[in-house]
């Protein structure tokens, strides 16, 4: 009867120990089902130990190695981005706008009477109209200030200006004229709605036929500057000045370059925006003066 009584999942036979009755040395056996409650608990906590430490180690910012091709085509990208930044020109490096082939980046506008605008020999040829003849940048990168242009050109028939630049002043624009009223007056138009033959800017020089010069205009918000040959020939200090073009040059905006009653030759046309130390330089030096 007792041993129907004992419970069927506790209860377990006496065993001998040592060849001895357990009984009789008063050891009971522990019973083995009593081990799988705890055997159970400590998986469950090893486990959960184990999910803990990768939570933590992804919240480190670990993250699972990439197969070795997704690394190769990362790295890839990565170098290829980096050429590409590489190979950007800087925008304080000269840039050609005529590449001596094409007038892809050009057009001629219609003054009426003008004549013929063609490339030959690597140059623009702008051939004696009556009166003007011009050529005209159409291209979207043009800055407005801070900038200079440097261009080379030649006369070879007629009496007038034959490669007068027309180029942006901030929100305005002004014309440098090369050889212009009989071939001989340079300066810039205009300046307080004087031309170049009348203002503080004017300058005189003989221009030869067939002869190439080199000119560059520099522009920033504090000064106009203006050379031939590497001759300073104009250095114009803005301040409350007003600056403008004459009407006949309006085509020739943003930038342009035009010949009267003469046929220009234009070469090796290019572009670059000053440095901000330059800028500085230039306006620290426009403010030092007395007027």
């Amino acid at each position: 009867m007792t041993a129907l009584l004992r419970d069927p999942l506790t209860h377990v036979p006496e065993r001998p120990i040592g060849g001895r009755s357990a009984h009789r040395l008063g050891v009971v056996a522990p019973p083995r089902r009593a081990f799988r409650p705890a055997m159970v608990l400590l998986c469950g906590l090893a486990i959960a130990l184990g999910n803990l430490g990768n939570a933590v180690a992804e919240d480190a910012g670990t993250a699972p190695e990439q197969p070795v091709a997704e690394k190769k085509d990362s790295k890839a990208a990565e170098k290829s981005q980096d050429a590409k930044e590489a190979k950007k020109p800087s925008p304080y490096e000269w840039r050609d706008l005529f590449d001596g082939k094409a007038l892809d980046d050009w057009k001629a506008p219609q003054f009426g009477g003008e004549g013929q605008v063609r490339v030959q020999d690597g140059a623009i040829v702008l051939e004696r109209g009556d009166t003007m003849t011009g050529v005209t940048y159409t291209g979207k990168d043009l800055p407005k200030t801070n900038y200079e242009i440097e261009w080379v050109a030649k006369r070879t028939d007629g009496i007038d200006f034959f490669a007068t630049a027309t180029f942006p002043v901030g929100d305005t624009f002004c014309s440098f004229v090369t050889g212009g009223w009989g071939g001989t007056i340079v300066g810039l138009s205009s300046i307080n709605f004087y031309d170049a033959s009348d203002n503080e800017t004017t300058q005189f020089k003989v221009f030869k036929d067939n002869q190439w010069y080199k000119f560059r205009v520099r522009v920033t918000e504090a000064k106009i500057e203006a050379w031939i040959d590497g001759e300073k020939v104009v250095d114009f200090v803005i301040g409350k000045n007003k600056i403008s073009t004459r009407f006949e040059v309006e085509l020739c905006k943003p930038l342009g370059f035009s010949s009267w009653c003469s046929t220009g030759v234009i070469r090796s046309v290019r572009l670059r925006q000053l440095t901000p130390d330059e800028v500085k330089a230039i306006k620290d030096e426009a403010e030092s003066r007395p007027y």
